[in-house]
């Protein structure tokens, strides 16, 4: 039987990049794919590549949220699995601390901390009805070393870490496994803007050197979604080839 066969997982964020690796490796170990995506034309297409359905969702919106998980509950009528991966992460870095927007730190906290936790909040009902949800948060290792220039997403992703811990010990008694995942850079299309001494830095400071792509943390992703992932609920996994150890 494959990994997440008979489960019923929803993605947010998969249309592209990292989301629809994750979605991809879903599908492959057997799950039935909810993909959820403000990019409404990316995501449908997504989604019939995968026989996934698609959903519209925007993150900084609580009606559109609460009207995502609804429908989810009308459709699919359970959920096993929910990836939060939808995040404001391209277009932020560069300012130093001090020369951040206001609107820009506001926007990237609703989206990225208050977005996770009233999905995780919207979804968990379902979760906890079939009996074996399973969370995992998309954070990052730029929260664990402390990246520089990238202030409001380090702060979100750390913020995603710290929530990641108390909803484990929330919605353990629910039946409810929450974990998350701390990549490092990945070689995509959303990190073509970083300049390339800071993909070299990651890249040869690595234990095991050299480039990373989305689908090298969609394995670690289908594990933590699984029923025999509980065990480890609570627990932040730097998956970057050794470039932070915990």
């Amino acid at each position: 039987m494959s990994a997440l066969e008979g489960r019923i997982v929803l993605v947010t964020g998969g249309a592209r990049g990292v989301g629809k690796a994750l979605a991809q490796a879903c599908h492959q170990a057997g799950a039935r794919l909810v993909i959820a995506d403000i990019l409404e034309d990316q995501g449908r297409a997504t989604a019939a590549e995968l026989q996934a359905r698609f959903i519209p969702l925007d993150l900084a919106d609580p009606g559109s949220i609460a009207e995502a998980a609804a429908d989810i509950a009308r459709q699919e009528g359970a959920l096993h699995g929910l990836v939060n991966n939808a995040a404001i992460a391209t277009g932020i870095g560069g300012p130093e601390f001090d020369a951040i927007e206001i609107d820009t730190w506001d926007r990237v906290m609703r989206v990225n901390v208050r977005g996770t936790w009233l999905m995780t909040r919207a979804c968990a009902p379902m979760l906890a009805a079939s009996g074996s949800g399973r969370v995992v948060n998309l954070a990052s290792d730029t929260a664990l070393w402390g990246a520089p220039r990238l202030l409001a997403y380090v702060a979100s992703k750390g913020a995603v870490i710290a929530m990641t811990r108390s909803l484990a010990r929330e919605m353990g008694p629910r039946g409810i496994g929450v974990t998350a995942i701390a990549p490092g850079i990945l070689r995509n299309e959303a990190t073509a803007y970083v300049p390339p001494e800071r993909h070299q830095l990651y890249e040869k400071g690595r234990a095991a050197p050299g480039a990373m792509l989305p689908e090298d943390i969609a394995p670690t992703v289908v594990f933590l979604l699984t029923q025999g992932a509980l065990a480890v609920t609570g627990q932040v996994l730097p998956v970057n080839n050794g470039f932070v150890f915990t």
